[in-house]
């Protein structure tokens, strides 16, 4: 497996915003975003197996694990380092841009998947595995712009996410104001979650490692 970086930090987005958590990055993604910020991910990175990766987030104290990129799930052993992960008393969560298969993760990994929008310059055009998702799992939008935004309450609509799954919006920064997005939420009575990204907030837009 290709890693670009393993940290401790606080998890800065989503439902467990603010708990300490081990980071494994992979290296590698199949998508460019436009306003993507883990680029450096996009190379380079240095091959481990699962058991290096394990020895090396078990030196931090956490017990939350977040497999990350780039995207994890070009990984081939993602899943069965998910299931080891487990097996050790991890709670593992995965985030990955929703346009991989999902169904591989064993149960009990969480499964933190992002719609990309039309913002995103990589919209997302085959939504079905929304249809799929586990109440486990959690949906994230980040929002571009109010167009963006009235995509994803659509896309939230036409697949009950909210009633099934929980419903993060994000707004990209410098292009969406918070309380933009807030007020667009409030108006939508969509029920979704704002979720900011408190480790830029805590460190710093372009601080890395943290």
């Amino acid at each position: 497996m290709r890693v670009t970086e393993i940290f401790q930090s606080i998890q800065g987005e989503g439902t467990r915003a603010g708990r300490p958590c081990v980071f494994v990055r992979f290296t590698g993604c199949d998508l460019r975003c436009t306003y993507c910020d883990t680029a450096y991910a996009f190379h380079g990175g240095a091959e481990m197996t699962r058991g290096e990766i394990v020895e090396a987030m078990e030196r931090f104290p956490a017990r939350l694990a977040c497999l990350t990129g780039g995207e994890p799930l070009l990984q081939r052993e993602l899943p069965e380092l998910g299931r080891e992960l487990l097996d050790g008393g991890w709670e593992v969560t995965v985030e990955t841009h929703g346009q991989r298969p999902l169904d591989e993760l064993p149960e009990g990994v969480v499964r933190i998947a992002d719609v990309k929008t039309p913002g995103s310059g990589e919209p997302a055009t085959e939504l079905g595995w929304l249809d799929r998702l586990r109440p486990t799992d959690e949906v994230k939008f980040v929002i571009a712009s109010e167009e963006d935004f009235d995509w994803s309450v659509a896309v939230a609509r036409r697949h009950r996410l909210a009633e099934r799954v929980t419903v993060l919006v994000s707004p990209v920064a410098g292009l969406v104001e918070p309380a933009d997005l807030v007020r667009w939420l409030l108006g939508s009575g969509l029920g979704a979650r704002l979720s900011l990204q408190l480790h830029k907030i805590v460190w710093g837009p372009d601080a890395r490692g943290v």
